[in-house]
């Protein structure tokens, strides 16, 4: 049997909205339709040996017991006939769940694709439990429809074959048979419309629960600190309920229409046993005759029940396209440029050698806020300018727009005004992959995944070996705890790291970005979740690796706000003040007081300790 191969898929580009919902599916189908029109070919021969069946039957009755005409051929021409329809099930079972597998896949990857392509802002948006909801229980809905197609199509032959033979024998009889499907296709059509509605409800209310779950497993945390489990519990139950409503409105509507649906096949397996049996008394039907008739008429009853389901199999399924589509349908505010330039190279040992100057020029940038009374620019006018291999310190007061720099530089969002450039090259001008791989972040909100220490550290570069790895390690200060792990690199994580401390997930973080040796090192407040006594030992590791690299540190700590060669202050939106720290803090009573508010006594460091800085900035910036 030919396999089905796999495929790459890409996300959608901007500006190419899918046509309608079943347009998805269709194109979808469309690259499947070699394997497709194979299993509809098997289910052909499938329906010859059904309809055979009947046929021989009314033989071997006819001859070869009345007549006493060779009865073991009949019998063995039944079994063959049998042994036909049997083998041909499985194959038509087979390629029907195997394509509808493919589907899924495929789309499932496609919808992957475009949720990783839809800018940040997107995401900031978007509850991760509709998210999931649409990737799981959206497309299993959409696979249980794509196998329902050809067993529908086979379905579809024989009951046209059926009708076709019934017609021919004995055309009164046939009409008496299938006087009922022209009320059963009424009663399709009206429960096609009234399930389509309740089916998209309860898929809504679906994502819903599946978003209650989602935040309450990754906030268990602040879930239990709080003591808020019964908060959650309710809720969990005020979503289950809801479901529970909706799913009881659909099964109220399937328990009105289905029940006459699959009876009224049955009216006409009736009617030709009264009407039949008469003629078979009469002398105008033989026996065999009739009972072909029969078993023509009960072979009917499945596939027109099935009809039935393959409708509510359909009403699930553009539901859950329609959900899709709305995520497709998206186009991204952060996309790649139709001609992307490339950043100049450099000659040196390493990529950032002699490379990695930034500047940001006027810029004028503010989050959008529908439900915010001034969602005004956070930066606004913003300039700055660093050199190749310089370092510079973002520091303001919380909400002046210190992430949203870094957040600029790798295009999480666009300047609304302005530019920001690289190396003299216009970062809304670069591949959003070279230009993320050019400049390394670590985040203050650190996130590491379910795989080992040393998977997480190589997350940039998978493939790199193991010397690079320990080597980006040990620059972060993390290879002493590392080694002190039950499996040391190859200790398993738990889910987003929370097996390790604050500042453990830190170091990894460092170590992640320092392995994939970026031209341009962003630091976001990295040693927040740092204990105070052991920052010292960071800071002297990110020394070296900020020595000759270009390199942006937002932080609150003076200690680690001293190791950049120049700092400047935010305020409304633009640089008020810049100069080396030392200086700032002895002529700057603005920046002497950001760093007064930010280093107040008693403050969390984010791993259960609290700072040891006083009130008196200068004496904490003393000893960098």
């Amino acid at each position: 049997m030919p396999t089905a191969e796999p495929t790459t898929t890409t996300p959608r580009p901007s500006g190419q909205p899918v046509a309608s919902k079943w347009g998805l599916l269709w194109e979808t189908l469309r690259a499947q339709r070699r394997n497709l029109i194979l299993g509809t070919l098997i289910g052909l021969v499938w329906t010859v040996g059904k309809v055979a069946s009947p046929l021989l039957i009314r033989f071997g009755i006819d001859r070869g017991i009345r007549d006493g005409d060779k009865l073991w051929l009949w019998a063995g021409l039944i079994a063959v006939a049998g042994l036909v329809a049997g083998t041909f099930t499985a194959f038509r079972r087979f390629y029907a769940f195997r394509e509808a597998r493919w589907t899924e896949t495929r789309l499932r990857e496609r919808l992957f694709g475009h949720i990783m392509s839809l800018h940040i802002g997107y995401h900031d948006r978007a509850q991760t439990g509709q998210l999931m909801s649409r990737s799981s229980s959206d497309l299993n809905s959409i696979q249980m429809f794509v196998v329902m197609i050809p067993i529908t199509l086979s379905n579809l032959a024989m009951i046209g074959a059926v009708v076709v033979i019934l017609f021919v024998t004995d055309p009164l009889l046939a009409l008496l048979a299938l006087i009922s499907l022209p009320l059963i296709q009424v009663l399709g059509g009206r429960f096609s419309k009234a399930i389509h509605p309740a089916v998209l409800a309860v898929q809504a209310e679906q994502a819903e629960l599946a978003t209650v779950v989602e935040e309450t497993v990754g906030g268990v945390r602040v879930v239990k600190g709080f003591g808020a489990e019964r908060v959650q519990s309710r809720k969990l139950g005020t979503a289950a309920d809801d479901i529970r409503r909706e799913s009881i409105k659909a099964a109220r509507i399937r328990a009105k229409f289905l029940p006459a649906m699959e009876l009224l096949p049955q009216v006409g397996l009736i009617a030709v046993l009264w009407f039949g049996g008469n003629r078979v008394i009469d002398g105008d039907l033989t026996l065999g005759g009739l009972v072909q008739f029969n078993v023509f008429v009960a072979l009917l009853v499945w596939p027109l029940r099935m009809i039935g389901m393959t409708i509510a199999f359909a009403q699930r399924a553009a539901a859950a396209l329609q959900r899709i589509n709305e995520v497709l349908d998206v186009d991204s505010q952060v996309s790649d440029p139709d001609h992307p330039v490339s950043l100049p190279q450099a000659g040196g040992e390493r990529p950032s050698d002699g490379l990695g100057a930034v500047s940001f020029h006027d810029v004028t940038f503010g989050y959008e806020a529908a439900d915010a009374a001034d969602s005004g620019p956070v930066l606004d006018g913003f300039t700055l300018d660093m050199a190749a291999g310089e370092s510079v310190a973002i520091v303001g007061a919380t909400g002046s727009g210190k992430s949203t720099v870094a957040r600029l530089l790798v295009r999480f969002y666009d300047v609304q005004r302005g530019a920001v450039t690289i190396d003299g090259v216009d970062v809304r001008s670069l591949s959003l992959h070279e230009l993320r791989r050019a400049v390394g972040i670590v985040f203050e909100d650190t996130l590491l995944f379910h795989d080992t220490v040393r998977a997480n550290i190589a997350f940039a570069d998978p493939e790199a070996d193991g010397a690079t790895i320990e080597r980006a390690a040990r620059l972060a200060g993390a290879h002493d705890f590392v080694m002190g792990l039950p499996d040391a690199y190859d200790t398993m994580l738990g889910e987003r790291g929370f097996s390790l401390s604050g500042g453990q997930r830190q170091r990894i973080a460092i170590a992640r970005a320092i392995l994939a040796d970026p031209r341009i090192l962003v630091l976001d407040d990295a040693t927040s979740a740092v204990d105070p006594s052991k920052e010292h030992e960071i800071r002297s590791a990110m020394s070296t690796v900020m020595d000759g690299r270009t390199t942006i540190v937002i932080a609150h700590r003076p200690g680690t706000i001293a190791l950049a060669d120049t700092v400047v202050l935010l305020d409304g939106g633009r640089v008020v003040a810049s100069g080396p720290h030392d200086e700032l803090l002895a002529s700057e009573p603005r920046y002497r007081d950001v760093l007064a508010a930010m280093e107040a006594p008693g403050e969390s460091t984010g791993d259960g300790s609290t700072s040891d800085a006083t009130a008196d900035p200068v004496s904490a910036g003393d000893s960098p």
